[in-house]
């Protein structure tokens, strides 16, 4: 027996594990530092990065090249010189300093190769992280709040115009805002969530910007366009009251429910100041405008006169302005998002509107019923998303419910050219058909007969000289 026994089997043990330690711990060939860990930019911008380059495998003659993996999102060239010389072999380093140019919105990691006799090896130890993000603009505080104003001012519109005894007629027989809400939580959240795992398989961060849209409540654009295209204004504004309300529960239900399965690391934060304060900012513009209509019904009357106008100038603001200020969100359309663009509101519409014609209820209200299940508040999305992913990532998602806001008002603006084309061709054809049916009336009458004039309607003698007649004969 081995006098050293067991002790023998620890040394063979550790004679083998001792070469592969010395070949762990020994220094690469080359190592490539930054001067920044993480380099965070804006888009269209340059930055400048310093780099040193250290090992033991450096010949005079060596050029170094830098490249970014998304050539899309950053580019990076030499600004010095990239030779390696015999003073740098003396030193036995090379210090460089880089060019960064962002393009877009985006990660990308910078890395630098040495080139030798005509051959490239890239330098795996050592790469820089870069973050493109988008600065803050003034034209997007100005486009908020312009369009938080005219919203306002819509709101005071719909009060002035608002007649609450139909409103509470809609809320004791729920039929209508019953469906609504249904449309609107129940719905709207399964469409998002399963064109989401259908549309966008392998992106996470999409189909939750998705879901985001699907679960949000319902926006103001609904109202405007239910009185545009001639539906019922109390019931949907009951329905847009309501779905804000049931927002601070159902939102957090199915984020913390169905959200988690479509993000499950997601640090999701609801925004309940946020939707506070859209329910404030809807309740004050109805209550100043239903003041008015008992205290100023003149005013009133003028409000409501203007109120179709006014609303399709702020429509065409609103899809003008939005388009200008998120020009970059274009680059980022692809033929998915554009399917779910069209996808979740379009859905809403046609499921909407079909549930409530069967459950037999007039055109009217089935068409505020179905604007109201297919219009979401894009804004609150947004806003959720800006606060579960960090930037870039943030904007880059933005683009779904960008994508559907854009889509949204497609086939209302169908219905609203169709309405007026129809409109118009009725008019002309009153016009023009009102000659001809006179012309055939006269040729077909009897030559003898004439039209009665409206004193023919009249009996031939009054009550009175009827009781003369009989009294005299």
């Amino acid at each position: 027996m081995c006098p050293i026994w067991p002790l023998h089997l620890i040394i063979l043990y550790l004679l083998v594990l001792c070469p592969l330690w010395v070949l762990c711990q020994a220094a690469p060939e080359l190592l490539a530092t930054f001067s920044a860990d993480t380099l965070e930019m804006h888009m269209d911008d340059s930055y400048y990065v310093y780099v040193n380059v250290t090992g033991t495998d450096l010949l005079a003659g060596d050029q170094f090249t830098v490249q970014t993996q998304q050539t899309h999102v950053a580019t990076a060239v030499w600004n010095s010189t990239y030779n390696l010389t015999n003073d740098h072999l003396d030193k036995g380093q090379f210090d460089g300093k880089l060019r960064v140019d962002c393009h877009f919105l985006g990660r990308t990691d910078l890395t630098v190769g040495r080139r030798r006799d005509g051959q490239s090896s890239p330098i795996t130890n050592g790469s820089l992280p870069i973050v493109v993000i988008r600065p803050v603009r003034v034209v997007d505080t100005v486009f908020t709040t312009s369009v938080a104003v005219f919203v306002s001012l819509i709101f005071i519109n719909f009060g002035c115009a608002m007649h609450w005894p139909t409103v509470k007629g809609c809320l004791k027989k729920p039929i209508g805002p019953a469906i609504g809400l249904a449309g609107q939580y129940l719905f709207m959240p399964l469409i998002s969530f399963g064109l989401g795992f259908l549309i966008f398989p392998d992106s996470p961060a999409l189909r939750l910007g998705m879901f985001f849209s699907g679960v949000s409540p319902a926006g103001g654009a609904s109202n405007i366009w239910t009185f545009i295209l001639g539906g019922n204004l109390d019931l949907s504004l009951a329905m847009t009251s309501i779905s804000t309300l049931a927002a601070f529960g159902l939102m957090p239900a199915w984020l913390f429910s169905l959200g988690q399965v479509v993000f499950a690391n997601a640090n999701i934060v609801v925004p309940y100041f946020r939707i506070a304060m859209f329910v404030i900012g809807l309740f004050i513009p109805l209550a100043i405008g239903l003041a008015m209509q008992r205290f100023t019904p003149r005013i009133s009357a003028f409000m409501v006169r203007i109120l179709k106008g006014f609303s399709t100038l702020l429509l065409l603001f609103i899809i003008t302005f939005a388009i200008v200020t998120n020009v970059y969100i274009f680059e980022l359309m692809t033929w998915q998002i554009l399917v779910a663009g069209m996808g979740v509101p379009w859905l809403g519409y046609a499921t909407g509107y079909t549930v409530a014609r069967l459950f037999r209820q007039p055109h009217r209200d089935a068409l505020a019923i179905s604007i109201e299940s297919g219009i979401q508040n894009t804004g609150i999305a947004i806003f959720l998303l800006r606060y579960a992913l960090p930037q870039p990532e943030a904007d880059i998602t933005t683009v779904v419910p960008v994508s559907i806001a854009i889509m949204t008002p497609g086939p209302m603006i169908c219905i609203f050219i169709y309405q007026r084309v129809k409109a118009c061709w009725g008019c002309n054809l009153s016009k023009t058909d009102l000659p001809n049916a006179r012309k055939s009336w006269e040729t077909t009458s009897h030559p003898r007969q004439r039209p009665l004039s409206p004193a023919s309607s009249l009996p031939l003698m009054s009550n009175k000289q009827e009781e003369n007649w009989s009294s005299s004969s």
